[in-house]
């Protein structure tokens, strides 16, 4: 099980490009350029810990990019972004480095709105 984030436009269906990259629980082979992203549930500890107590990463859904910028850069700051050599392996680091991906596409479009599941 995983949790899928997305960042759109305002009133689009479709993830907004964002530099290619090939990372995350399932992802395309070649990596991809939309702002689709696949993280493990393992690392769902860490994200109630250090996002949000009640809703964990999925606080980031239906918010701007804006509106995330300074609780996904703390929780970047305070899990670091070592990954740890197997990406199952609920790890700060592994968790961290998911959302420094997050954290990016926010700071990329301010505008953008995050969505998953």
């Amino acid at each position: 099980m995983s949790y899928n984030v997305y960042m759109h436009a305002d009133g689009s269906d479709e993830a907004l490009p964002v530099d290619l990259f090939e990372d995350g629980g399932t992802y395309q082979i070649g990596g991809t350029d939309k702002a689709e992203f696949n993280i493990t549930y393992n690392y769902g500890w860490f994200f109630y810990r250090f996002l949000d107590k009640d809703d964990g990463i999925r606080w980031l859904y239906r918010k701007t990019g804006a509106e995330t910028v300074e609780r996904l850069n703390q929780a970047v700051s305070e899990l670091g972004i070592n990954r740890y050599r197997d990406y199952w392996a609920p790890t700060p680091g592994n968790a961290g480095a998911a959302l420094s991906r997050l954290l990016m596409w926010a700071r990329q479009y301010p505008d953008g709105i995050f969505y998953g599941d």
